[in-house]
């Protein structure tokens, strides 16, 4: 249609010379191309999905879900962000790994295979995270924020738990889990008990749907928003992007900066998507779903 456009216009108004139609043709095919590119090359990102909780079969459909938005993204997708939580628990022995998950598994290796770039954060219930994602799919993991710049905006990305004012107990909590002889302790236990006591444990000591994720504290009482204020003390951010909190917040910190929590795929499968310019936070439905 635009191409259509521009030969009526080419025609009633004609051009001193073939050389200016020529420029006028190339730079319109710029601009398509330019727009396509924008169009096609975007940057997801999505958070705490707790497959595995409260049940297997009862987070089975929401591993369904998951895979049919990863494979609705990989048109267009060149770099996914997953920020942790992907599993209820996660723990990585020397040749052993949790049960299942194999759908998701695969589709990530799929998308890796086919050239696009995935990063992955380690949350609270997956922070035993070792080198499995890196050997098996080629995708880099981390366990601390990190620094990216896309298009000259500038991404601050973590999971965010342990971040921030308070949450003392927890912080108090994470250094035991992470210490590396409590880590050659619980490998002692045979993965059949040591797997399901965690499970167990994973479910009891937190809300998966509980009005600690889903309440908003108040922007001066959100520990994340807090935190993302005093980063920006030190260096300017685009965007400084969490999970964590179980709550969709795009939260404006000044006049170039945004705190954004990326929600769950427990209650609201909401996720980000930055198409170069702008970033949005959207809600995924399967064909035909309404609610």
């Amino acid at each position: 249609m635009q191409l259509l456009c521009f030969l009526i216009f080419f025609k009633k108004t004609g051009f001193q010379t073939k050389c200016d139609a020529y420029i006028l043709l190339s730079l319109y095919i710029f601009a398509i191309l330019t727009t396509i590119m924008s169009t096609t090359h975007k940057i997801y990102f999505a958070s705490d999905q707790h497959f595995g909780a409260p049940t297997p079969e009862k987070s089975f459909p929401r591993e369904q879900k998951f895979v049919a938005w990863l494979d609705e993204i990989k048109k267009d997708a060149t770099v996914i962000f997953l920020l942790g939580d992907l599993f209820d628990f996660w723990f990585e022995y020397k040749t052993v790994i949790p049960k299942g998950f194999v759908r998701v598994l695969g589709k990530l290796a799929e998308l890796r295979d086919s050239g696009i770039a995935i990063h992955y954060f380690v949350g609270n219930h997956d922070l035993w995270m070792s080198d499995y994602f890196e050997k098996e799919l080629n995708i880099p993991v981390y366990h601390r924020p990190q620094e990216f710049t896309f298009n000259d905006k500038i991404f601050f990305i973590g999971h965010g738990d342990g971040l921030g004012p308070g949450d003392k107990g927890y912080k108090r909590m994470k250094k035991v889990f992470t210490n590396p002889f409590s880590k050659w302790l619980f490998r002692w236990l045979h993965p059949d008990i040591g797997v399901r006591l965690a499970q167990y444990l994973s479910v009891k000591n937190k809300l998966i749907s509980g009005d600690d994720d889903v309440v908003f504290l108040g922007e001066e009482r959100e520990w994340l928003v807090l935190y993302s204020k005093r980063k920006l003390e030190t260096k300017h951010y685009d965007y400084l992007i969490f999970g964590h909190r179980h709550l969709p917040m795009v939260i404006k910190l000044g006049e170039n900066s945004s705190y954004i929590n990326l929600g769950d795929w427990i209650g609201y499968f909401t996720y980000g998507v930055f198409d170069g310019t702008t970033f949005e936070l959207k809600e995924y439905k399967l064909p035909g779903e309404t609610v």
